[in-house]
């Protein structure tokens, strides 16, 4: 195989309670990437549709990520990467993450799969890297790995897929303001105390086991985040209301994807998830910004061919 076309998924980070931690990926929203070997040694971008982005190799997170993994690689040539960005940068629903994580899975596909997943996210966390200035893997484990997953150590790294109950959809609204995650991580505090350290464990350890048990109920009482929501939710405008009604229409519980400006809920079943979407629309055209809202299910593959 000389080429491969790869649908690349959008990404909800943090859930909540897992900042930096906990991330899981979505099937209605996606880049699409193709990744062809070349006899030229290195990273070619030659192509970038939907957003201006630069193609310069190092200054692109699928060309360092590209980068990072054939440093690793025995392989002699090197790649040609076209990307149709549908995911707009700044949205809080993983767009770096969605390029690094493409061109590198893409990469190892073509090359026999060398790599494991663990090591693919190592090369996807440099692009994250470029991007904030932080090598998290929050957004780029669930890109490559599929579903929920968490994020258990980072010294050495050591990524845990979570099982997705079966009717877990997520409703994401995408206010059109931008939002970098190096900015909104400039504005977090460094330190906590120990009370709102345990109600986060409690959330975090409430999260997973709801996830494992398919405990929908559990799940909507962890969906909690004492530590980063109450000061990231400032920056996005109408953020109180807009969750205050999602739950009231019927959604788990929600909170900011990422860094922001995005906001997510999480809903049991399709019905619920498509009124939820209703209501924050209600929600949203009274402030006058303007919106994209996407309802779905959990992707449970991550990056896969198309």
């Amino acid at each position: 195989m000389e080429e491969i076309k790869v649908f690349c998924p959008a990404t909800i980070a943090n859930v909540s309670c897992g900042f930096d931690v906990l991330g899981l990926a979505l099937e209605a929203v996606g880049d699409e990437m193709i990744v062809r070997k070349t006899a030229k040694k290195g990273i070619t971008i030659t192509k970038i549709i939907g957003q201006d982005l630069p193609l310069e190799t190092s200054k692109n997170v699928s060309g360092v990520a590209g980068l990072a993994f054939l440093e690793k690689s025995d392989y002699n040539g090197g790649f040609e990467i076209e990307i149709q960005k549908n995911i707009k940068p700044g949205s809080g629903i993983g767009s770096s993450a969605a390029s690094s994580a493409g061109a590198v899975w893409a990469m190892n596909e073509l090359l026999g799969r060398p790599f494991s997943n663990l090591e693919l996210v190592q090369f996807a966390m440099q692009g994250e890297k470029l991007a904030s200035n932080v090598a998290h893997a929050d957004n780029v484990a669930p890109a490559i790995y599929g579903g929920f997953t968490l994020v258990r150590s980072y010294n050495p790294l050591d990524i845990v897929p979570i099982p997705t109950p079966n009717e877990l959809y997520a409703t994401v609204i995408h206010p059109q303001i931008e939002v970098k995650t190096s900015d909104s991580r400039k504005i977090l505090k460094t330190n906590i105390t120990l009370e709102k350290g345990i109600q986060q464990w409690g959330n975090v350890g409430g999260l997973i086991a709801g996830l494992f048990q398919s405990d929908y109920e559990l799940i909507g009482r962890s969906l909690q985040d004492h530590i980063v929501e109450p000061i990231r939710s400032i920056l996005i405008p109408g953020f109180d209301e807009l969750k205050s009604n999602a739950i009231s229409a019927g959604a788990l519980g929600g909170g900011i994807s990422g860094s922001g400006p995005s906001i997510f809920a999480l809903s049991k079943g399709m019905d619920t998830a498509q009124k939820v979407a209703d209501s924050i629309k209600k929600t949203y055209q009274n402030i006058g910004i303007p919106f994209e809202i996407h309802v779905s299910k959990v992707n449970t593959q991550g990056v896969k061919p198309l």
